[in-house]
């Protein structure tokens, strides 16, 4: 099984209130073995997780099963995911984005 993770700022606390990415995809695809399917149907049941930067920023994470041949669309056409590849971590891991007190506490 394949899962699409794609990023997004709905929340932007630039002084323009715009995100450079907004027209940008950032997506990353995940695979699952078979022993990992019950995790990743999980995941998928939820479809979209949030986090707050606590700074006027918020990512929004939203997960699709990708169609059959759009595997190779998504990652033609992907800029990567930010830098923020830890939160698909985190999703998988945690069933959920950790917050920060939360991330400090487990290191």
């Amino acid at each position: 099984m394949q899962l699409c993770f794609t990023l997004s700022m709905p929340n932007v606390g630039s002084w323009n209130g715009s995100w450079s990415g907004n027209n940008q995809l950032y997506a990353v695809i995940r695979s699952f073995s078979k022993r990992q399917e019950i995790n990743a149907a999980s995941i998928l049941e939820k479809r979209s997780f949030y986090y707050d930067f606590g700074d006027g920023w918020g990512a929004s994470v939203r997960v699709t099963q990708p169609e059959c041949g759009g595997v190779r669309k998504i990652r033609k056409a992907t800029k990567g995911f930010c830098g923020y590849d830890w939160m698909i971590d985190e999703i998988i891991q945690h069933g959920r984005i950790l917050t920060l007190q939360e991330r400090r506490a487990t290191a």
